[in-house]
């Protein structure tokens, strides 16, 4: 991987020649090469309709399943025969566990998994996505067989702080924040420990922006301030807007104030995922990347033996499944209950499934174990 490129940006985003010092919010800010003249024309409240972003905001938030009057019984929105046709694209990585094992037979499997929505439930509140100890006894299991890393959005500590166990890699900021063994001797890391003491190498492609993801986080939280429902977080190299409880009729106001903001920073972008608006360096660098660089460091992307397995449920973790198609080495499995278009292979319908596929993964790799002995 040419990791001297991720930093490379388009002609379009170049850094401005005139620094500035007052933001469209009247308050100071340092100059510096994030800024962009604050003199540009203010863009009307027409704009994140016409650049499509509030269709995208809607499109990735499909309807919550609806309740049967009288019934008690819950029927989902979509059509049933698009219901079908998605589940034969993307069959259930349950049901065609046996076509997994006959590719996964005498190959080194890795295991990539996101956070939220794959090992947590949504909920509306970030801060109580628990994922459950069932769950974390699977994942614990999984980790004892195979090499298991967490790629979430969320910062690489919060994450940890979540799943709370040692046996795994994380890389926070979707991908921007890796850390590995120290024995990983890579030029690309810096020396740190982890929260045992112990050494271990970090990662991060996108260290310049930190400065100015907190500027810009700080930013949002007073331009989100009055708007109920809208909750901003820093995660150190990336920072999100949460829309979730937001009034549907106020998304265009989240999306505007956020996209006009950011037209102050031409190398920071906006992207969306689940009910989340998030702003991200502009470097090549994703979860995708992420995931080459795990690979890497675990000694496996030359290997031909080996499948790289990556669970996850939004639109970030679409870097990882086609990275994984186009190696024509692994697969990617989507979480979701919902049609939608993917790169990846396979598919679950939620956490409880990601479950039980880990742990049917768990008790196959065992029989092959006791069967070779």
């Amino acid at each position: 991987m040419d990791i001297n490129n991720i930093n490379k940006t388009t002609p379009v985003l170049s850094e401005p020649t005139t620094p500035v010092s007052k933001s469209r919010l009247g308050s100071s800010f340092p100059s510096g090469t994030f800024m962009m003249n604050s003199r540009k024309k203010i863009p009307k409240l027409d704009d994140v309709r016409s650049n499509g972003w509030l269709e995208a905001m809607i499109s990735s938030s499909p309807p919550r399943k609806r309740l049967v009057k009288d019934f008690n019984i819950e029927i989902a929105p979509e059509d049933d025969f698009a219901q079908r046709a998605w589940q034969l694209k993307y069959p259930s990585a349950i049901t065609s566990f046996g076509h997994i094992a006959a590719q996964a037979k005498d190959k080194k499997i890795a295991v990539f998994l996101d956070y939220d929505g794959t090992l947590s439930p949504i909920v509306d509140d970030p801060d109580r996505a628990i994922m459950s100890d069932a769950m974390r006894a699977a994942v614990k299991d999984v980790a004892k067989y195979f090499p298991t890393a967490i790629i979430s959005g969320r910062s690489r500590d919060k994450v940890y702080e979540l799943v709370g166990l040692t046996e795994l890699y994380y890389a926070g900021s979707h991908g921007m924040d890796i850390m590995t063994p120290a024995s990983a001797n890579d030029p690309n890391c810096i020396k740190s420990t982890d929260q045992q003491g112990e050494e271990v190498n970090l990662f991060q492609p996108a260290k310049e922006f930190i400065p100015v993801i907190e500027e810009v986080y700080k930013n949002l939280v007073e331009l989100t301030k009055c708007i109920k429902g809208a909750k901003v977080e820093n995660h150190k190299f990336c920072a999100s807007v949460h829309y979730r409880n937001v009034d549907k009729n106020d998304w265009e106001i989240v999306a505007q104030r956020v996209h006009d903001h950011l037209k102050q920073y031409p190398r920071l972008r906006l992207t969306h995922g689940r009910k989340v608006l998030e702003v991200r360096p502009v470097i090549e660098w994703n979860k995708g990347k992420a995931v080459e660089f795990l690979l890497e460091s675990l000694g496996l992307s030359n290997d031909d033996d080996f499948l790289p397995i990556f669970i996850g449920d939004d639109k970030t973790d679409e870097d990882a499944f086609k990275v994984l198609r186009e190696r024509e080495h692994g697969f990617g499995i989507l979480v979701s209950s919902v049609p939608k278009e993917s790169n990846a292979f396979y598919s679950l319908r939620d956490p409880s499934d990601v479950k039980k596929f880990l742990k049917t993964l768990v008790k196959w790799r065992k029989m092959e174990d006791s069967t070779s002995s």
